[in-house]
């Protein structure tokens, strides 16, 4: 099997750049905040959802039918978008309408996109 992954064949370790990135580096509580975030991004359904809020602030029937999925489903993704503080809620007399928490979702979301090739 041949693989496409260069190596490098010097032993040598390049002190003053791992130091200075050692210096920089972030705390672990910070490194599995930021996995557990991208963990809430790698759901199909929950990218779905993001993305239709991006577009629209909505209510849970309106994603179950945007989405053909029931409002127990829906709900249930919601509750793991809002936990991990993607999506927030307002209520309107009996109706709860569900928005991106803020800007910085649709930034990670067209980041995403970007990385993709698509506009």
């Amino acid at each position: 099997m041949e693989s496409n992954i260069e190596v490098c064949n010097c032993t040598e370790i390049h002190k003053d750049c791992v130091n200075c990135v050692k210096e920089n580096m972030l705390s672990n509580k910070v490194f599995t905040d930021l996995s557990e975030l991208f963990k809430v991004f790698g759901d199909y359904t929950r990218i779905k959802i993001i993305y239709a809020l991006f577009k629209k602030e909505l209510c849970v029937c309106d994603i179950a039918e945007l989405l053909g999925m029931s409002q127990s489903s829906i709900s249930h993704q919601l509750r793991v978008l809002k936990a991990a503080r993607l999506v927030k809620f307002r209520k309107e007399g009996k109706v709860v309408y569900y928005s991106l928490d803020d800007e910085h979702i649709g930034s990670i979301f067209n980041a995403g996109l970007e990385h993709l090739g698509h506009e």
